[in-house]
C-alpha cells in the first residue's frame, strides 16, 4: 500500500511540473480564467442602461412634459429624438436607431383632468425579446409612479392601493449577482477541461507515453496522478473567482465555505473524468481539444447558465440530469444569495458523485483499453 502511495504521489509530482514548467499551461491556467471572468462579468448583465428612445408628443401640454421629463431623468433610458409624425416610427426602429418610441396622443391631458384612464403607446423594437421585456417594465415602473402622483395630487375620497414590493436574496434585482455567483464553476470548467484532455494525448504526442506503459505504474495510478493536478488548479481558479465576486464585484457570500469547496471538488472530479475519457480515447492534441469544446458548449448551454432549464422541453430537461454544470451553477446560486449550507444543497452534491463514479471508471476503462 504504501509503495502504491509513493507511485501515485510521483506521479502527482511529474504531473505539477509538467504542467508549471511549460509556460503554456501556466499561461492557461492563469491568465484565461481573469480575462473571461472579468470580460463576462462586467458584459453578462441583463440590467439595461441608456436605452435609446424617441417621443412623439401630440399632446404638448404640461402634463405630457412632466411624464417625459421622469424618462430623461432616469438612467435606463437615453433620449434620441423628438418625433413629428407616425411615419417617422417604423424608420427608426428598421434601423435600430431606437430601441422604443414614446407616444403621447392629443387627448392626454385632457384625460387626465377629467380623472379619465389616460394612454401612453409604447413602440418597442421585439428583435431583441429581452431587451424589449426588461426596457417595457422600465416604462411600466415609471408610469405608475408618475400616476400615482397624479392620484395623490388631486383631491379624491376614493381609497387607493399601493403595492410594495420586495425580492428576498437581491434586494435591488441585481442580475451581476446572479450571473457571477455561478461563473466560477463555468470558467474553472472550460480550464479543467482542457487541462485533462489534453493530458493523456501530450504524452502521445510527446512519445512520452510508451515510458509510462513499461513503467511500473497501473493505469488507475496514471489516471490518477494526472487528476489530482486537474482538481487542484480547477479548485485554486474557482476559488479565486469566488473571491473576485465577493470583492470586486460585492456578491454577497451569505453560505458556508465548506459546502462551497465540497461542492467544487464533486463538480471537478466528475469533470475531470470526462476529460480523461476524452484524453484517452484521443490519439494527437487536436483531438483533445475538439474533445473537449465538444463537451464544453452544450454544457453550458444546458446547464441553466443563461437559460431556465424549467423552459426547455421535458426530454430536454431529463437530458440535463447527467450534465455536472447543471448542479453546481445551481448550488453556486444558493451558496451566494441564499447562504445555503451543505446540508442545504446534498440534493446537488449526490448527483456530483454519482456522475463521478461513472466517469473516472470509464476513463480508466477507456484508458486501458488503449494500452493493450
Amino acid at each position: 500500500m504504501i509503495e502504491i502511495l509513493r507511485r501515485i504521489v510521483t506521479l502527482i509530482v511529474k504531473e505539477f511540473l509538467l504542467i508549471l514548467i511549460d509556460p503554456k499551461s501556466r499561461f492557461v491556467i492563469i491568465v484565461p480564467p481573469l480575462i473571461q471572468f472579468f470580460v463576462f462579468s462586467y458584459s453578462a448583465t441583463f440590467d439595461l442602461q441608456n436605452v435609446e428612445y424617441a417621443v412623439l408628443d401630440e399632446s404638448n401640454t404640461v402634463l405630457s412634459r412632466s411624464l417625459l421629463s421622469r424618462f430623461s431623468g432616469s438612467p435606463h433610458f437615453s433620449l434620441v429624438g423628438m418625433l413629428d409624425t407616425t411615419a417617422q416610427i417604423p424608420e427608426l426602429i428598421n434601423n435600430r436607431a431606437v430601441r422604443l418610441v414614446l407616444h403621447i396622443p392629443t387627448d392626454f391631458a385632457d384625460r387626465v383632468s377629467n380623472h379619465e384612464p389616460a394612454v401612453l403607446q409604447v413602440i418597442a423594437d421585439g428583435r431583441n425579446s429581452n431587451v424589449a421585456s426588461v426596457a417595457l417594465g422600465y416604462v411600466q415602473e415609471i408610469t405608475e409612479q408618475y400616476g400615482e402622483s397624479l392620484q395623490a395630487s388631486f383631491v379624491s375620497t376614493s381609497p387607493r392601493i399601493s403595492l410594495i414590493q420586495r425580492s428576498w436574496f437581491n434586494r435591488n434585482m441585481e442580475t451581476r449577482w446572479y450571473i457571477v455567483s455561478s461563473l466560477g464553476g463555468i470558467i474553472s470548467m472550460v480550464i479543467v477541461m482542457l487541462l485533462s484532455a489534453l493530458s493523456v494525448a501530450r504524452e502521445r504526442e510527446f512519445g512520452t507515453f510508451d515510458q509510462l506503459l513499461v513503467s511500473p505504474f497501473q493505469p488507475a495510478e496514471i489516471l490518477i496522478g494526472k487528476a489530482v493536478p486537474c482538481v487542484f488548479f480547477g479548485l485554486m481558479d474557482a476559488t479565486i473567482l469566488s473571491l473576485a465576486a465577493a470583492y470586486w464585484f460585492d456578491v454577497p457570500f451569505r453560505g458556508s465555505i465548506v459546502a462551497l469547496v465540497i461542492v467544487l471538488l464533486a463538480f471537478l472530479i466528475a469533470v475531470v473524468g470526462v476529460g480523461l475519457f476524452i484524453s484517452s480515447i484521443s490519439v494527437t492534441m487536436q483531438q483533445g481539444l475538439l474533445g473537449a469544446f465538444v463537451f464544453i458548449m452544450p454544457s453550458v448551454l444546458l446547464g441553466g447558465f443563461t437559460t431556465p432549464i424549467s423552459n426547455m422541453p421535458q426530454w430536454l430537461q431529463n437530458g440535463t440530469l447527467v450534465n455536472p454544470l447543471r448542479y453546481v451553477v445551481q448550488a453556486l446560486r444558493d451558496i451566494f444569495l441564499m447562504g445555503a449550507e451543505l446540508s442545504t444543497i446534498w440534493h446537488y452534491i449526490w448527483p456530483l458523485l454519482i456522475i463521478s463514479a461513472v466517469t473516472m471508471p470509464a476513463a480508466a476503462v477507456m484508458f486501458r483499453h488503449r494500452t493493450q
